[in-house]
């Protein structure tokens, strides 16, 4: 009986194994991943770690963009200013005004004379007589200059620089006017005109031509001439000293 119990106790207290086979243990791991949450919780972690890659990935990307504030559109703006500086509007036409000199208001310079000048304050007594215009029993100062033929012939006049015609019109005294306003305050006025070529708020350039020279009833004595005046932030100024030299 004792025997009986014996090899029952030896019998259930030790490891069930076939013949001649060993004894294996079952690993720790092997317990954990037989448990129904392991997996998905695997899978969520996986997932967590993934998506703070993304966030720190985007956020060092927008940085680096914030502290380089180049962008394609600079490149392509930098690509083109080597080939042609771009200037526009206001700023092309004075820079377009910067780069003319003031010329003669005529096709050909040497063809006219300055039949009346330019009443120069500090001129002579002799200098004031020539300059003043006589109308009637009036006298005025000329604050410009007029050109005329030897021949006493009509000619071309041509816009000294170009700008902005700002006035056509005609006056009983002074025959039609023609004001042209350039950049840095400068302004070109033709008097006793004919044949007016030109518009108001017209662009012209400088060579263009505006009108024929004519007759006025102011200058009846001229007979064809072209009055010509200059203006320097609205003051009038001797338009001998700014033409080139014959």
């Amino acid at each position: 009986m004792n025997e009986q119990n014996k090899s029952s106790q030896n019998h259930d207290g030790s490891p069930k194994k076939g013949l001649g086979e060993p004894v294996v243990k079952v690993s720790g791991w092997k317990r954990l991943l037989s448990k129904r949450w392991v997996y998905p919780a695997a899978y969520m972690a996986a997932a967590a770690i993934i998506l703070t890659l993304v966030w720190v990935y985007q956020g060092t990307s927008n940085k680096a963009l914030d502290q380089n504030p180049a962008s394609v559109t600079d490149t392509v703006d930098q690509t083109k200013g080597t080939d042609q500086p771009t200037t526009s509007g206001d700023d092309a036409k004075e820079v377009i005004a910067e780069a003319e000199n003031l010329t003669w208001p005529v096709a050909k310079s040497d063809e006219v004379k300055v039949t009346k000048p330019f009443y120069d304050s500090e001129g002579s007594a002799e200098d004031h007589q020539a300059a003043m215009v006589q109308y009637k029993d009036t006298f005025v100062p000329n604050v410009g200059i007029d050109l005329g033929r030897e021949d006493g012939k009509p000619f071309e006049v041509k816009a000294a620089m170009s700008g902005k015609v700002t006035r056509v019109e005609e006056v009983p005294l002074m025959g039609y006017i023609v004001e042209i306003t350039h950049a840095n305050n400068l302004k070109t006025v033709y008097q006793s005109l004919s044949d007016v070529k030109v518009k108001k708020d017209a662009e012209v350039k400088q060579g263009d031509t505006l009108a024929t020279a004519g007759q006025s009833e102011m200058e009846k004595d001229l007979g064809n001439h072209l009055h010509f005046e200059v203006y320097e932030n609205g003051e009038p100024v001797n338009p001998e000293k700014l033409l080139p030299q014959k």
